[in-house]
């Protein structure tokens, strides 16, 4: 089953279910697909990496929102997009932190064989297109520049 398929489904469940956070989440990632397949030179479909674009841009976004209702004091509105974020990440793969993103970007950037900051270019092109929707761009990037300027 794919991406849409599976959103579909789950907003079935949730009006059946009576989870009104769920559904709104739920159709607002089920419009924000509907856009992408009827947008002009588009075939009426999507595929699941586009899909899953999509998503993380989602939840990026809600992420970002909460950030700045919590420095505007407004827990109201910063819960209200948690839970949003909560349903979205519920579809994502589970994404790389830490150590294991650390291991993976080392991993991409042997395998390209970039060994300094004058592979920058080239190695941030391979390791978002390998870790694309497993990891923020913005973890990768930071890892990938400490990795080059370390040698």
């Amino acid at each position: 089953m794919n991406l849409a398929d599976r959103i579909n489904e789950d907003i079935k469940a949730a009006m059946k279910g009576g989870e009104k956070d769920k559904l709104m989440a739920l159709r607002d990632i089920k419009s924000k697909l509907l856009l992408e397949m009827t947008k002009e030179g588009g075939d009426g479909s999507i595929d699941d990496a586009k899909g899953m674009a999509i998503l993380n841009k989602l939840y990026k976004q809600r992420m970002e929102s909460i950030e700045i209702y919590k420095t505007q004091n407004r827990p109201d509105l910063a819960e209200e997009e948690q839970k949003q974020a909560d349903v979205i990440a519920a579809y994502l793969p589970e994404q790389l932190t830490g150590e294991k993103l650390e291991a993976a970007v080392k991993e991409v950037l042997a395998q390209i064989g970039a060994a300094g900051p004058g592979d920058m270019g080239k190695a941030m092109g391979a390791t978002t297109k390998a870790l694309a929707g497993k990891a923020d761009g913005k973890m990768i990037s930071e890892i990938v520049k400490r990795i080059l300027s370390n040698g």
